[in-house]
């Protein structure tokens, strides 16, 4: 059925008609593990050597076979703690600091999301039965995970990748 409904969308493309906007439903994930690491607040940088556990669902277990062989994982996580009213902010500062150039939210990788989806690539170091470790992971203790994949150089790397200025300039000491 849908090779008729590709058919039907080029029809009404053809002769003009629109389609449908993007959806505005709600869409339900039931995740598949919760990260633990003891970080309680969210915070925008200085996750580098923070060590996490992903506790894989025990009904998920089988599905993890195979994983220990990669290096490097793709971690896809919800913000949990973002609160509803951030998550409008169609500008900000990157990294919270007001010298940096305002950018659309989508333009940044921070946290405060219309969708609260974090995604990471992260160092495996070990997997044991449901529990993988990994250090990088910019997500705190309780945040639900949605997916897992392997990093895969050929598909997952762009060397040429082009990035703006201010992402090249290290970010501000702590005050």
């Amino acid at each position: 059925m849908r090779w008729l409904r590709r058919i039907l969308d080029e029809l009404l493309r053809r002769f003009g008609f629109r389609l449908p906007p993007v959806p505005r439903e709600p869409v339900s994930l039931r995740p598949i593990a919760v990260v633990r690491n003891g970080v309680s607040e969210p915070r925008p940088d200085g996750w580098e050597r923070v060590r996490s556990d992903l506790i894989v669902r025990e009904d998920l277990t089988a599905a993890l076979d195979g994983i220990e062989a990669y290096s490097h994982i793709i971690v896809v996580f919800f913000c949990h703690l973002v609160p509803e009213e951030e998550r409008t902010a169609l500008h900000i500062h990157p990294r919270g600091d007001p010298r940096l150039p305002e950018q659309g939210v989508l333009a940044t990788r921070s946290q405060r999301r219309p969708s609260a989806l974090g995604v990471a690539v992260v160092p495996l170091l070990r997997r044991r039965r449901n529990i993988l470790r990994v250090v990088g992971l910019d997500a705190i203790d309780g945040t639900p995970v949605l997916d897992i994949k392997p990093y895969l150089p050929m598909y997952d790397s762009v060397p040429e990748a082009r990035v703006p200025d201010w992402v090249l300039r290290p970010p501000p000491p702590p005050s």
